[in-house]
């Protein structure tokens, strides 16, 4: 058992930390290094308890996980996102509940979430991207389903070491799917700083993994000891999935009397982990008007992340390239300038006047407050230090006359409008067609 528990927790241990290092904030990766984690830790309870229910609970759990990071993946309104989402982490909790509950086979529950879910990315499958994510992600839920239908069975199927490496497999198969999907939709790389992360997780593995295989092969029935083994290779995988955030938090610690020094070596990081995960420069001539849109909404969205808009493809724009003539070209810089560029494109939204919450104006509100100043209207306790008095008008009007569904659809217009003026820069030859307004946009509009 110790040959197949170690690399399988080391692997999963690695692969559930670098799919959050990659971008902390996104569900779409939150939900299937959750789905790892759980079965890491499975695994090591299985190790020392063989057949144990907390080892079979933890080995179900992936299955819950598994299905967050499908719902994730639904192309859906920001009206039609919210419900879902909530349903899902209810209907979640719910299934959890019944796994820890049921006893045996009565533990496949589990994967009940996960076939509604599959259901309904096959049906908006002509929306999801990668085309063939919807196939595998499928196969890949059948085979786990199938070993874990073998593992919980009464019957004496014999291999329990080698069904949960299956299951293994299939689970670090699912979180290399889905940062396949998160790069796609960002419009980043992920093979080369995938590889620069796995050749780390594989040398932890080898320095800590082996002797620790080692150790729980000869001193067995140590459960102290076997935990301790355990718990070294997840520190080491972790460090291996986590190199960034480790290394800036050690300069936190040692360098916290240089901020300086502290800054310069953190921009001159985040522009090396940007050259890993941009795309080549003739991709941006190539692409699609659809995916333009969305690359233009998803920079507004991070318009206050410098890392994230350095990883952007429209940090090629032939504006960009224009501001850096004559200058140092590196991502970060380039970030700035398309952050300058998105700014000018907001900025010239505004009609003119003083400032107003009409109707002519609900665009440039939107990006310019939400986007550009990064404002929350709808959290509790808006602070409102250092505001000038127009944000705080604005802020002020969203909370009490914009819903937060609304909210988020005239963002989508505006970036639409955006969009379309920095496609005419880069030559494309249609427009962007602005999305259709809701009736609840019309209510909104005449209580502002």
């Amino acid at each position: 058992m110790p040959a197949v528990a170690v690399p399988a927790f080391a692997l999963a241990w690695w692969l559930a930390c670098y799919l959050i290092g990659r971008d902390p904030r996104r569900w779409v990766l939150r939900w299937p290094a959750a789905a790892l984690g759980s079965y890491a830790i499975g695994v090591a309870a299985w190790t020392l308890a063989p057949g144990g229910m907390a080892a079979e609970v933890l080995l179900c759990l992936p299955a819950l996980g598994f299905a967050g990071a499908v719902v994730a993946l639904l192309p859906l309104t920001p009206r039609e996102r919210r419900p879902v989402d909530r349903g899902a982490l209810v209907l979640g909790l719910l299934f959890l509940v019944m796994v820890i509950a049921l006893p045996g086979l009565g533990r496949l529950v589990a994967l009940s979430p996960l076939i509604g879910g599959l259901t309904l990315l096959w049906r908006l499958r002509s929306q999801v991207t990668p085309r063939m994510l919807p196939a595998a992600l499928t196969l890949m839920a059948v085979l786990y389903a199938a070993g874990l239908a073998l593992l919980l069975s009464p019957a004496d199927v014999g291999g329990g070491a080698a069904l949960i490496g299956a299951i293994g497999v299939d689970l670090l198969v699912v979180g290399y799917l889905m940062a396949v999907a998160h790069a796609t939709e960002a419009g980043e790389r992920l093979r080369p700083d995938l590889r620069r992360s796995l050749a780390a997780g594989i040398t932890a593995l080898l320095l800590t993994g082996v002797p620790a295989a080692a150790t729980l092969m000869i001193v067995s029935g140590h459960d102290v000891v076997a935990a301790l083994q355990f718990g070294i290779v997840a520190v080491a995988a972790a460090l291996a999935g986590l190199g960034g955030q480790v290394r800036r938090l050690l300069d936190r610690v040692a360098l916290y009397d240089d901020a300086p020094l502290r800054s310069d070596r953190d921009s001159l990081f985040l522009n090396a982990d940007a050259l890993l995960r941009r795309r080549e420069p003739r991709r941006l001539s190539t692409i699609g008007e659809p995916e333009f849109l969305r690359l233009t909404r998803r920079a507004l969205n991070d318009f206050g992340d410098l890392d994230r808009l350095a990883r952007s493809p429209l940090t090629d724009l032939p504006m960009v390239e224009r501001r850096l003539a004559g200058r140092e070209d590196q991502p970060r810089a380039r970030a700035r300038e398309l952050r300058a560029v998105l700014r000018e494109n907001v900025s010239a939204l505004r009609p003119p006047g003083q400032f107003d919450t009409s109707d002519d104006w609900r665009y440039y509100n939107v990006l310019q407050f939400c986007c550009v100043l990064g404002l929350n209207p709808y959290v509790r306790r808006p602070r409102s230090d250092g505001m000038s008095r127009e944000a705080r008008q604005a802020v002020d009007w969203f909370r009490r006359y914009v819903p937060r569904d609304v909210n988020r659809q005239w963002q989508r217009e505006a970036a639409m409008i955006v969009a379309e003026a920095l496609w005419t820069e880069v030559g494309g030859r249609h427009r962007v067609a602005p999305a259709p307004r809701t009736p609840t946009d019309e209510i909104t509009t005449r209580q502002s």
